[in-house]
This record gives structure tokens, C-alpha cells and sequence, in this order.
């Protein structure tokens, strides 16, 4: 190996070396200020630790999840006239 290979060769050693150790600050810089924020959010009462103020999860009294208990009250809220017009002939069938 020559002179100038060998010299090459640290060189390019060196500047390795002076990127890892960049990285390794930059990488520890981010860290810190993740922990910093993380422990914002894991002690700030009003983000971190909040109740829910109701159970959405619960159901009424004598209500199904699956399917609206009240057939008639729903297609009269929600369709009106036009459920009226398009069945009231339905017993003449019958």
C-alpha cells in the first residue's frame, strides 16, 4: 500500500467517523425533545388524562343496537307523505 492510498484511507475513515458522531448528537437531540413532549402529554391533565363525559358504548333501555325499534315512528319521521301516498292502498291487497 502506497503513501497516498494510506492517506486516502483515513481520510475516508475520518469523515466516517465525523458522520456518525453527527448523527449520534442529532439522534440523541431528538430523543431528548421526544421525551420532552412525551411527558408533556403523560402528565398534562387536561390532554392526557381526561374522562370521557359519556358511555357511547352503552345502549338504551329496551333498544336493540341491530335495528330501530319503531318501525312506523321512524318512516313517518323520515319519509312522511310519501309513505303514506305509497301505502295506503296495501290493505286493498290483502
Amino acid at each position: 500500500m502506497t503513501n497516498n492510498m494510506m492517506t486516502d484511507r483515513l481520510a475516508m475513515i475520518k469523515s466516517i467517523a465525523e458522520k456518525n458522531k453527527a448523527r449520534k448528537i442529532r439522534m440523541a437531540a431528538i430523543k431528548a425533545r421526544s421525551n420532552r413532549v412525551q411527558a408533556y402529554f403523560d402528565t398534562a391533565p387536561v390532554l392526557g388524562n381526561r374522562k370521557p363525559t359519556q358511555n357511547l358504548t352503552a345502549k338504551a333501555e329496551g333498544e336493540s343496537e341491530l335495528h330501530w325499534t319503531d318501525g312506523t315512528k321512524y318512516a313517518n319521521q323520515h319519509y312522511g307523505e310519501t309513505l303514506h301516498y305509497t301505502t295506503k292502498f296495501d290493505n286493498d291487497w290483502n
